[in-house]
């Protein structure tokens, strides 16, 4: 049998760089690394009910945390925008890893008289874009990750479609192998539709029209997330005006990628806290030491 100081050697590898602990079983590797005395930090990506049980776990500890949580995005385009740009930001910000990332447009908020404009641009976007095999020429859009994933999304859209809303493109699951479901854009959507609420992880875009600048923000700030949105106008001040009262940690002004490791990765309310990348991200991971000095 190991003794303790040999047991601690082996977690202390002498060289720099990330060791990866593969499990079926997530919860017996993370629970005794938390529980360890030893352990000062706790960072972790993934969903926010995860995130709460691994912040719970952290406490007896008292551990510094940073919890990358689940999303909802919303996406406005306000009526003096460019539609075109707009759209090529959503395609962008909506199939990035076929919707399934984090940071990907999960609603767009659209301004009435460009919302249709928009959403058959889109649709003809989305429409274009080849579903099928990565090893195939072409392709741009591959299966979700599993059975179950696909499913959900199969359902939010049987919700919405059950509640009123028209499918402009899509909708429907691929036959054969793989778990392939169609690009999909929804219009008609009622306030209640579950896919207004929840991540959907998949690609779905569902447009809903907004009449005004403060209806459109209250729309997109109607979620316990607040990981990131996406703003597209071309008024200096709008943007301004509304990227101070968005409820996001981090926002695309007329762009539809955030990404960037100089910046500040990180959300609020249910998406989190703390921050990756930038100089924020390293002092995460950092404690302030005063010295109170006479000589």
């Amino acid at each position: 049998m190991s003794t303790p100081s040999e047991r601690g050697s082996l977690l202390r590898p002498s060289f720099a760089g990330t060791i990866v602990i593969t499990s079926s079983s997530s919860s017996e590797v993370s629970k005794p690394i938390i529980s360890d005395p030893r352990l000062r930090k706790l960072t972790f990506t993934g969903s926010t009910e995860v995130g709460r049980l691994l912040v719970e776990q952290s406490a007896a500890g008292l551990l510094r945390t940073s919890m990358e949580l689940g999303g909802n995005a919303p996406f406005l385009v306000f009526p003096d925008a460019d539609v075109d740009a707009a759209v090529e930001g959503a395609v962008i910000a909506k199939m990035r890893n076929i919707g399934e990332a984090c940071t990907a447009a999960n609603r767009f908020h659209v301004a009435g008289n460009v919302a249709d404009e928009f959403a058959s641009k889109l649709a003809g976007k989305l429409r274009e874009m080849k579903v099928g095999r990565g090893t195939e020429d072409d392709v741009k859009v591959g299966p979700l990750i599993d059975g179950t994933q696909r499913d959900k999304v199969a359902e939010l859209v049987e919700d919405a479609t059950d509640r009123g809303a028209e499918v402009l493109l899509g909708g429907t699951k691929r036959d054969g192998a793989g778990y392939f479901y169609d690009p999909t854009v929804l219009t008609g959507i009622k306030s209640d539709s579950r896919l207004l609420k929840e991540e959907i992880f998949g690609p779905v875009a569902p447009v809903v029209s907004f009449d005004d600048e403060d209806a459109a923000i209250a729309a997109a700030n109607d979620t316990e997330f607040g990981l990131v949105a996406y703003v597209y106008t071309r008024d200096i001040k709008r943007a301004f005006r509304v990227c101070e009262k968005l409820q996001t940690g981090m926002i695309g002004l007329n762009q539809g990628m955030v990404s960037n490791a100089a910046a500040p990765f990180g959300g609020v309310k249910a998406s989190g806290f703390g921050r990756e990348g930038g100089k924020e991200g390293i002092d995460e991971y950092l404690e302030i030491k005063y010295v109170a000095m006479a000589m």
